[in-house]
């Protein structure tokens, strides 16, 4: 059985990080071995929430994986608190990875045009090394242009990618996915979560309606595909998590990435239509499990 190392915290509650990729990935068929960064009782979008940092007992487990002869064929790695937790990472890269083995990086450093709490330009230079190890990132817009820029310079191109409408913002997005993929030497850089507003017919003639719909874009070998769905609710916990969950145990599989991509928007979509009709409070995550049967359904 293939194996992916996914290195991330473990929320109790909030259905994100582990909690979220390791249902998903063994669902496909992959064995999720799991490293924890932290333990939290809560994800940290609630009012408050109690946290054990891992940082500490990290390289203690890599040294027993090491002394089992461990060889994923995967890593995945998400949240991490501090630049300390991915110089761990690093030293798991040096130790683990072999050239064979496929590395997804899912940047975690900011959402909406603004950089998380835990954001410090040291993290991004870490987040930078680390970007530079995988074959595949999955950054939202905001993370996609702290990469590229850094902070204060996201911030302004941002607002100014918002001022852009319809299908000129997507051509600008285009073109960071682009300066991405070039720049990290990447299979493919994937950017997570472009809200898009698209006119469409109306059932009467002669008028016409808007509807939002949430985009993804996939750079990849040159190649640039966008693969959108019907936005419903709001932002919930793990989503992104899940996306990048699927796509990691799909493209270890060997599953194309665009089979992986449109894999991951069909399973959200229904996923988060179910968790919207339940009136779920964002915080907890989305009403995933009753669709888990599908991603394995896929050969």
């Amino acid at each position: 059985m293939k194996k992916i190392a996914v290195i991330q915290d473990l929320s109790g509650l909030g259905k994100c990080s582990l909690t979220a990729a390791i249902p998903v990935i063994s669902v496909m068929g992959v064995q999720a071995v799991p490293l924890p960064t932290a333990v939290l009782s809560n994800q940290t979008g609630y009012p408050s929430y109690y946290a054990c940092d891992y940082t500490d007992h990290m390289e203690k487990v890599m040294d027993e994986w090491e002394k089992l002869g461990f060889a994923p064929d995967g890593i995945y790695t998400g949240f991490l608190a501090d630049e300390k937790q991915a110089d761990k990472i690093l030293d798991f890269f040096r130790r683990f990875r072999s050239p064979e083995t496929m590395v997804l990086v899912d940047p975690v450093m900011g959402d909406s045009g603004r950089a998380y709490g835990i954001y410090t330009e040291n993290l991004r230079v870490k987040m930078l090394q680390l970007v530079s190890c995988a074959q595949v990132i999955t950054p939202n817009l905001t993370e996609a242009l702290l990469l590229l820029y850094g902070k204060a310079e996201m911030e302004e191109r941002y607002v100014s990618l918002m001022t852009l409408a319809g299908e000129k913002r997507l051509e600008q997005i285009g073109k960071i996915g682009e300066e991405l993929a070039e720049r990290f030497h990447l299979q493919a850089a994937v950017i997570t979560g472009i809200e898009y507003e698209k006119e469409t017919q109306a059932v009467k003639a002669g008028t016409e309606e808007v509807q939002t719909q949430m985009g993804n874009l996939v750079v990849e070998n040159g190649v640039l595909s966008w693969y959108f769905a019907r936005k419903e609710g709001s932002s919930y916990s793990g989503t992104g998590d899940l996306f990048a969950s699927i796509l990691s145990a799909g493209l270890v599989r060997g599953m194309s990435m665009m089979d992986c991509v449109k894999l991951a928007v069909d399973f959200l979509s229904k996923a988060i239509s179910e968790t919207v009709k339940e009136g779920t409070d964002r915080n907890d995550g989305v009403c995933f499990e009753k669709y888990l049967g599908e991603l394995c359904k896929k050969k």
